[in-house]
C-alpha cells in the first residue's frame, strides 16, 4: 500500500499540460534513452518552451521479438507550457533532437501530447490501456498510429524504422495512468544527498510525499538518509519517495516535542520494481 497520511490532495504534477515521451535512441555503445531525455529536456527548458516538471522511465515488455537495447524502456518528460504553449515547436525541437542525437541503428519515436488531448473524453483511459498492453504484449506501429491519430497526439519517427513511436506513446500512456515508473530527474533531485529532514526535503524536492511500505509518513522533524540514489516513483498521480524505518534507531529528543525518528530510503532493488 503506498498512501500518506495528511497527505495533499493535488500533486505537484498537477499543472502538466504538455508530456513529450522518447524511445529507442540507443545503441549498446552510446547513451541511453534516460540520459537523452535529460539532454533533451533541458534543451527544450532552454529554448523557452516549458517548465519541466519531471521526467519519469517506464519499462515495457522484454520480449526477443522486440528490438530493444538493453531494457526496453521509454521515457517521459512533464512540462507546464502555459495556455501559449508552443506544442509545434516542442515538437520540432524533439524531432531535430532526435534526429541529431540518436544512435546509429536506432529506431527513435516521438509523441507530444497536451492535456486539450487527454483530457478528452475516454483519452486519459485509452492511453493508459495502450501503455498497460505494451508492458505485456507485442504491439505495432499501426496500433499507435490509430490511436494517436484519433486522439489529436503527435507521434513521428524520427530515424531507422521508427519502431520507437510504440514505445513513445506507450510512455505517454503510462505516465497519464499516474501508476508506473521511477522518477530519473526532478526539480532538485540530483542535488540532494546525505541526510535531511523530511521537511528540507519537502522544501528541496517536489515530491508529494514519503511514505514506508505500511503507509506511514515521516514526521516533519523526522531524519531521512538519503544516501546517493534519490528516485521517487509515480503513483496515484503523485511522485513517491519510497523509505523504511532505520533499524538502528532513532535520535534522542531534547525536548518535550515527539522524538524524531531516523528513515533510509528503500534500496534500489525495490525501486527498480516500479
Amino acid at each position: 500500500m503506498i498512501t500518506a497520511k495528511e497527505a495533499p490532495a493535488t500533486s505537484r504534477l498537477a499543472t502538466t499540460d504538455v508530456l513529450v515521451a522518447i524511445d529507442d535512441t540507443d545503441n549498446l555503445d552510446s547513451p541511453g534513452t534516460g540520459r537523452l531525455a535529460r539532454i533533451l529536456l533541458d534543451e527544450l527548458v532552454g529554448l523557452g518552451l516549458g517548465r519541466a516538471l519531471g521526467a519519469t522511465r517506464h519499462q515495457l515488455l522484454v520480449d526477443p521479438r522486440i528490438p530493444y537495447t538493453s531494457h526496453n524502456s521509454s521515457v517521459c518528460i512533464a512540462l507546464v507550457g502555459g495556455v501559449d504553449a508552443d506544442v509545434a515547436g516542442i515538437v520540432s525541437a524533439g524531432g531535430e533532437f532526435l534526429e541529431r542525437m540518436g544512435a546509429e541503428g536506432s529506431d527513435p519515436g516521438l509523441a507530444v501530447a497536451t492535456s486539450a488531448g487527454w483530457e478528452r473524453s475516454n483519452a486519459r483511459e485509452r492511453l493508459a490501456s495502450f501503455g498497460a498492453l505494451a508492458k505485456h504484449e507485442v504491439l505495432n506501429q499501426a496500433s499507435a498510429r490509430a490511436l494517436a491519430d484519433d486522439l489529436g497526439i503527435h507521434l513521428s519517427p524520427h530515424g531507422g524504422d521508427g519502431g520507437g513511436i510504440i514505445g513513445a506513446l506507450a510512455a505517454v500512456g503510462l505516465h497519464l495512468s499516474g501508476a508506473d515508473g521511477r522518477f530519473l530527474w526532478m526539480p532538485g533531485m540530483r542535488d540532494v544527498s546525505g541526510e535531511t529532514t523530511y521537511g528540507e526535503l519537502l522544501a528541496a524536492v517536489p515530491i508529494d510525499a514519503a511514505v514506508d511500505p505500511s503507509g506511514a509518513e515521516p514526521g516533519v522533524d523526522d531524519v531521512i538518509e538519503l544516501g546517493e540514489w534519490v528516485r521517487p516513483v509515480l503513483r496515484g498521480g503523485r511522485a513517491i519517495l519510497l523509505v523504511e524505518p532505520n533499524s538502528e534507531g532513532s535520535p534522542d529528543s531534547t525536548d518535550d516535542r515527539a522524538p524524531a525518528q531516523r528513515w533510509v530510503t528503500s534500496h534500489k532493488d525495490v525501486v527498480k520494481t516500479f
